[in-house]
């Protein structure tokens, strides 16, 4: 019977196999390493029924402020045209709501204008 494929050569060297084998260990500790890490290499825990979190990376305040202040703007657009659509308590469950936005998103401001002064040089 004839075979397609010859055999591979015979190495005569101690070597090459223990050169694989020393690889494959180095590879599987890697791979280890990748998907097991230690103990205190693991994130800190997060709420468990958290859906949102703010990406660890991003450490500027002005724009974590100003997205904060276009999203209570966001909020405060929708609960005052939802008030403009429905009366009695839920017109005024709305209305709280836009106008505690209103509120929280001038705190937000004068704290990005009073980081803005603080980064050119005023206070």
């Amino acid at each position: 019977m004839f075979k397609a494929t010859p055999n591979p050569p015979e190495s005569g060297t101690d070597s090459q196999p223990s050169l694989d084998a020393e690889k494959m260990k180095e590879a599987a500790d890697r791979a280890f390493a990748h998907y097991f890490p230690p103990a205190d290499a693991k994130p800190a825990k997060r709420r468990k029924y958290q859906l949102f979190a703010v990406a660890p990376g991003i450490n500027d305040p002005e724009a974590l402020l100003a997205n904060a202040s276009e999203d209570l703007l966001s909020i405060s657009a929708i609960a005052a045209d939802l008030a403009d659509d429905v009366e009695g308590t839920h017109r005024s469950v709305a209305l709280a709501i836009s106008r505690l936005t209103d509120g929280v998103q001038l705190l937000v401001e004068r704290v990005l204008d009073h980081h803005e002064a603080l980064a050119a040089g005023k206070v």
